[in-house]
């Protein structure tokens, strides 16, 4: 009985580490600030340091940095789904959820996983501002992205994209991974793909005429990019959400 009791008493001792926890609408919050794309909630957020505050968290583990890489995989993990139940390409909120955690894996004090963190909420929350179309751009990438837009169904690369904004190429990448979150490449890729999904639901054109209309090289180069960026071939999405309409 003593020895039942010592293991009793313990047990609640590791568990009466945290007497009350933050209210969960607090956190659910957050979450829905990413989702939504409402970045100056998350700057609110990361400003007042919330995530490495300690007050009504939970205790994951006695080591503060192993604690702290816990809350960091709940974090990904939960705004990975709200993205995705918002819009967000299934594998692309799920790729970007593994380079965060690869990245924080082998980081080794508190500060440097801060930052990460804020940079992945930060990361989200600009992906979905893009795709609800709320996110704030300069003038050249504003013409960028209606460039892209405009001519997604039609061949064209970045170094196009730069001659018809009047910059080098080399500056419109990086000022559209700054301002955007993406590379350009990725995006362009992104919206091919989101016409290729719409045509494979509402449509009864065959891969190869997708293909074609996007201008991919050839059926199994869309395939491959279709795949990396879905997770699912063409034919597999299609038999999963056809629902034909009209056709393209």
């Amino acid at each position: 009985m003593d020895l039942m009791k010592t293991k009793k008493d313990n047990f609640e001792m590791e568990t009466d580490v945290v007497k009350e926890h933050r209210p969960p609408m607090e956190e659910i919050a957050f979450y829905k600030a990413v989702a939504s794309g409402d970045m100056d909630a998350i700057e609110k957020n990361i400003n007042s340091k919330r995530f490495v505050q300690t007050e009504g968290v939970g205790v994951l583990s006695k080591n503060p940095v192993q604690n702290l890489k816990y809350h960091f995989v709940v974090t990904a993990a939960l705004i990975t789904r709200m993205c995705i139940e918002n819009g967000l390409v299934d594998e692309e909120a799920f790729q970007l959820s593994d380079y965060y955690i690869r990245k924080m894996d082998v980081l080794g004090n508190i500060d440097t996983i801060e930052k990460l963190h804020d940079e992945m909420v930060i990361d989200f929350t600009k992906r979905m501002m893009l795709k609800k179309g709320s996110l704030k751009t300069s003038k050249s990438i504003s013409e960028a992205i209606n460039y892209i837009y405009v001519h997604r169904n039609e061949y064209f690369n970045v170094g196009d994209v730069a001659n018809a904004v009047g910059i080098s190429q080399s500056y419109l990448s990086r000022q559209f991974r700054k301002e955007v979150g993406v590379t350009i490449s990725s995006y362009i890729r992104e919206k091919k793909m989101e016409i290729a999904m719409n045509m494979l639901k509402y449509s009864d054109c065959s891969e190869i005429e997708i293909s074609n209309k996007l201008n991919f090289s050839s059926q199994s180069h869309f395939i491959q990019v279709f795949r990396q960026h879905v997770g699912i071939t063409p034919r597999q999405y299609r038999e999963k959400n056809s629902n034909k309409k009209w056709c393209y």
